[in-house]
């Protein structure tokens, strides 16, 4: 058989993937649970991800010993050699910066929180808080290509493509991965975040994450051209239809069928999008709750809000990238501003979703991609410091589905500099979240390059501690 090189590429694509997963694929575009077991608490995740690292010492981890250490020089004991951003690296102190913030116990738990975030620790005791995460990376992108992916690098697919991979969806007119951005008043002009955070890789690119904009539509060609009709819309998607399905028995290209299921996505959710962004039959108790953000589209409450709706309606993972946290300097006033963004809709949706009988099954983590350190970065001053970027302890919030409400989980050292007890590295908090979905990490692959790979990459361990 003569075959061009193109034709001999693609056979060889189908032929590798058939072996490797393009059986899980199909199961997972069909919405059928791949590899969902029955010990699964959670049908789906909310994911409010903190982009530019949340000060733990400032918010969760209080260090009350520190006061007496005011602008002392952080010990080499505690520092250890650890290497250091080139923010700080020229730095010839390290002066000790006590948080501005005052701390108190919450809830039956006694859980502490810092006085910026009153209404998430109401909550206290629906919260599992980790404060002995730790990470890699010492630097905002490959940090939160890390978290999203198992790799520093990028090009492997995000956490919510896996799961789309492995799930599929439970409906059919909204995608298995919605990610919702949003600008932070604490620094509105911080790091900025790429697509390729929530792309599927090397996976079938139906499981890419489709972002909601804030402007104008909420997904780019969703509305018809001008002197384009639904019915005009439907006969030209089943011609191109037709070709592809053409393509595909001439190539077993398995794209060729992806690009048809994102046709057809892209077709229904010119219904189902415009409804689900549709606020008028939420009742002036449920706004008033998240905030008076809320209306305004692209805000974090907004943004809350809709990953509510989302879940009513089994979206598999909602995304939220809220921007700003990134505090060089002037870190209490910016802070101040992020968490005014953030608490109270974080507890509204909590809340919501309690009360309507779906936190039982959704996973919330609240979190973001590396801690900040204890020292100030610059000067130190009664009233204003900054924190440098902190890889080796920050905090994580979990709660919901499968989780241990009213539970501590891990210890840092008097400093917040060290974890001293429990350490959960980022590959454990995604193969915990992946078992909380019925998913054994390890099972979870996809061959690429002649190489089986996964989320968790070859590490791993989920962390029983945090599990009701």
């Amino acid at each position: 058989m003569n075959l061009s090189l193109q034709d001999r590429v693609n056979r060889r694509l189908f032929l590798r993937q058939s072996a490797g997963g393009i059986g899980l694929a199909a199961l997972a575009s069909l919405g059928a649970p791949a590899l969902a077991a029955p010990a699964a608490k959670a049908k789906r995740i909310i994911y409010l991800f903190q982009s530019g690292a949340p000060s733990q010492v400032d918010l969760f981890d209080p260090k009350p010993a520190m006061e007496k250490r005011r602008g002392e020089d952080l010990p080499a004991s505690i520092r250890m050699g650890q290497r250091l951003t080139t923010m700080t690296s020229g730095q010839s102190k390290f002066p000790v910066a006590p948080s501005a913030f005052k701390f108190k116990q919450h809830g039956k738990s006694g859980m502490w929180f810092g006085e910026l975030m009153p209404k998430m620790a109401e909550l206290a005791d629906e919260f599992c808080m980790v404060r002995s995460m730790h990470t890699e990376a010492i630097n905002h992108d490959p940090a939160i290509t890390f978290i999203q992916t198992g790799s520093q690098l990028p090009g492997r697919p995000s956490i919510g493509s896996w799961l789309s991979y492995g799930l599929g969806s439970e409906n059919k007119d909204i995608p298995a991965y919605v990610v919702l951005t949003s600008f932070g008043s604490g620094r509105p002009d911080d790091q900025p975040l790429y697509d390729r955070l929530w792309s599927a890789g090397f996976l079938p690119s139906q499981h890419q994450g489709v972002k909601l904009r804030n402007k104008g539509d909420a997904v780019l060609y969703l509305s018809n051209p001008p002197g384009m009709d639904r019915d005009g819309r439907r006969s030209t998607l089943d011609r191109l239809s037709a070709i592809n399905k053409k393509e595909f028995e001439r190539s077993n290209d398995p794209e060729t069928q992806a690009r048809i299921a994102q046709y057809e996505m892209a077709f229904r959710m010119q219904s189902s999008v415009p409804d689900l962004l549709d606020l008028s039959k939420e009742t002036k108790a449920t706004l008033d709750a998240y905030g008076p953000d809320v209306k305004r589209p692209g805000s974090y409450a907004a943004n809350c809000l809709l990953a509510r709706r989302m879940a009513e309606r089994d979206v598999r993972f909602v995304q939220l990238f809220h921007m700003g946290w990134d505090h060089h300097g002037g870190l209490p006033a910016a802070i101040r501003g992020q968490c005014k963004d953030t608490d109270q809709p974080t507890a509204a949706l909590i809340n919501d979703l309690k009360r309507l009988g779906l936190l039982k099954d959704t996973l919330i983590v609240w979190g973001g991609e590396f801690g900040r350190t204890i020292y100030s970065q610059g000067a130190l001053t009664a009233t204003d410091y900054g924190r440098d970027h902190h890889p080796r302890c920050y905090t994580v919030l979990l709660a919901g589905a499968g989780i241990k409400g009213g539970t501590t989980y891990g210890e840092t050292d008097d400093y917040g500099y060290n974890i001293v007890r429990d350490p959960v590295h980022v590959h454990d908090l995604n193969a915990t979240i992946l078992h909380l979905l019925g998913i054994q990490h390890e099972r979870l692959t996809y061959k690429f390059q002649g190489r089986d790979f996964r989320l968790t990459d070859v590490h791993g361990t989920v962390v029983k501690g945090v599990l009701a």
